[in-house]
């Protein structure tokens, strides 16, 4: 069956509508190396080997952010070991075990409306709760958890809807060879779901590095090592533990410490310098994601 040529009319909606789309595709290309470009432009001449392995004096009047880099990696790995089993396992229940369809809905309206709420309200909760309630104070763990309520939402829909996309024949083939339940769960759908886990992950590590507003008021402003590390001067000797824990050590991530040299010191050069640290640590964060789920996925 032939197909009718295209009118006149239509082959120039056609061509409209698809220039349209390379311009609005292009144009996010150009802001995007437009905003990465300029940040690299002004803040990678201001980064030295002592800016990123000392920390701030006012007695030297040095500038370092070896606290501020250390505290971010804290605070990342501590809320990736909680919200990983956390949001992963609450997928896998609302996906392959829950039965009552209107509690499955009710905790995923909870979910999508937990990550429209504005992180300064976190950051109040987590406050009055972690930092009072308990009476952890301000500190890396209070800090991190209020971080696992926020970025929680962002893992278990993200895994769920990845599991959802897992065909059910694979499920119905591997209970017909005699896998149990969490077997097949184990060795067939999660790795098949491996992809929007590790999605997940980079979404909310994204979401972790950038925070700033619940972080002010949970983990603290402090720019030392004192609290936390026996600081000798040395960058090999100042990763000793003092043995403190992260429950007594208040810190200043790199976000914090963004907001504070541009708002409140108006040193520009210095916070230019951050949010390009910011920005290569999250690329290389996100590529390690990507690794190891794509290694994950071949086992």
């Amino acid at each position: 069956m032939e197909m009718k040529p295209l009118s006149g009319r239509r082959k120039v909606y056609d061509r409209t509508l698809r220039f349209l789309l390379y311009f609005c595709a292009a144009l996010t290309c150009v802001l995007l190396v437009f905003i990465i470009g300029y940040i690299f432009v002004k803040g990678l001449p201001h980064i030295t080997w002592t800016f990123l392995s000392t920390e701030s004096s006012y007695i030297k009047d040095t500038i370092g952010i070896l606290p501020n880099i250390l505290n971010t990696v804290y605070i990342v790995v501590v809320t990736l070991i909680i919200i990983l089993p956390l949001g992963v396992g609450a997928a896998v229940y609302l996906t392959e075990y829950a039965r009552n369809r209107r509690l499955v809905a009710a905790i995923e309206f909870a979910t999508e409306t937990l990550t429209g709420i504005p992180s300064i309200i976190f950051g109040l909760v987590g406050m009055l709760f972690f930092c009072q309630f308990l009476s952890l104070k301000s500190s890396l763990l209070a800090g991190s958890l209020t971080l696992v309520i926020m970025t929680l939402p962002t893992i278990v829909r993200t895994t769920q809807e990845s599991l959802k996309t897992v065909p059910q024949s694979y499920r119905e083939a591997a209970l017909g060879l005699g896998a149990g339940k969490w077997r097949m769960i184990r060795t067939v759908v999660l790795p098949s779901s491996i992809d929007g886990i590790v999605s997940g992950c980079i979404l909310s590590i994204g979401r972790i590095v950038g925070e700033s507003a619940a972080l002010l008021f949970t983990a603290g402003m402090g720019m030392s090592l004192n609290r936390f590390f026996t600081w000798t001067g040395n960058l090999g000797e100042s990763l000793a533990l003092t043995g403190q824990g992260l429950t007594q050590s208040s810190g200043a991530s790199l976000t914090v410490a963004l907001y504070v040299y541009a708002k409140e010191r108006a040193e520009f050069d210095v916070a230019f310098a951050i949010a390009a640290i910011l920005m290569i640590l999250t690329l290389i964060i996100n590529l390690t994601a990507k690794v190891v789920g794509s290694r994950l996925k071949k086992r």
